[in-house]
């Protein structure tokens, strides 16, 4: 068990947080058909509404909030959010936890909230680093 800087409930809320972000872009894309676009040009001209700018709104705050949250960490605790996301994601085993966050102090150089997010499955590897944890 390692003693952590940031709560292990706090690493939870901000795998709540990305995954309600992740969640709320749409899965649109189909094998293969990644660039097909299809439309009713009768309708593009019908319908003009503002119909979705509302969900648009809340996903860019979520998305903020979430930001926000992790540039609020401190080195310590940004590192150790970014060793956990290591291990859940099978780049290190739980009993290197220590070396992870050596490294991610090192590898450092951007937003720490920017990789995070960028990251396919965050959510994912964030609650499975917590499992191999046993956090």
């Amino acid at each position: 068990m390692v003693d952590l800087n940031l709560s292990a409930a706090s690493i939870r809320m901000i795998a709540q947080k990305a995954r309600a972000l992740s969640t709320s872009i749409p899965d649109t894309y189909e094998d293969g058909h990644e660039g097909d676009m299809n439309f009713n040009p009768v309708s593009l001209k019908l319908n003009r509404s503002a119909e979705g700018l509302a969900e648009e709104e809340n996903d860019d705050l979520l998305d903020d909030e979430l930001r926000e949250l992790i540039a609020d960490l401190n080195v310590d605790e940004a590192a150790e959010l970014v060793a956990i996301t290591w291990i859940g994601r099978g780049d290190f085993d739980p009993a290197d936890f220590d070396q992870a966050v050596i490294e991610a102090k090192e590898r450092a150089t951007n937003s720490t909230a920017t990789y995070l997010l960028g990251l396919p499955h965050l959510p994912d590897h964030l609650e499975n680093g917590l499992n191999e944890l046993q956090l």
